[in-house]
């Protein structure tokens, strides 16, 4: 399976959110071909400002491995980590993270390129336009008053 495959899947996920009025983005956990954890945010649904979709999907990868490190895995996102996912992706130790669309206000990235865990590799603006799309997509609806 390919980047592009399992990012159609996060945008999947990305989609959930969307038809949930939630922020429209969504992650996959792969571990040996396996898909081991998804979501999607839930911030409002769960008033909770930390049910990212990266975290739920963090939640559900750890549980279902029974450990807290996902030191095999990867990670694909739909947008770049904020900072507090990055923090929780260092300390799970993931082998990979791949994401979409960049966050140039809000991403990792925009703060330090130290956040993540040392020999965590990066890939970045798989399926971009994409993600981008959908994002921007919901929030023209919420200016139009339509989401």
């Amino acid at each position: 399976m390919t980047d592009e495959y399992y990012m159609q899947l996060a945008l999947r996920e990305a989609q959930r959110a969307f038809d949930e009025d939630e922020v429209p983005i969504g992650a996959i956990i792969v571990c040996e071909k396996k898909i081991i954890g998804k979501g999607y945010n839930q911030v409002e649904r769960l008033t909770d400002a930390t049910a990212h979709a990266e975290m739920i999907a963090i939640t559900a990868a750890e549980n279902y491995l029974g450990n807290k490190y996902l030191q095999h895995c990867t990670l694909y996102v739909t947008l770049e980590p904020c900072v507090m996912c990055a923090g929780a992706i260092a300390w799970t130790q993931f082998e990979r993270v791949v994401y979409g669309a960049s966050d140039e206000k809000g991403g990792f990235s925009t703060y330090s390129d130290r956040i993540l865990h040392p020999k965590t590799m990066v890939t970045a603006n798989v399926l971009a336009t994409e993600c981008a799309d959908l994002l921007n997509q919901f929030f023209i609806q919420k200016r139009k008053g339509n989401v």
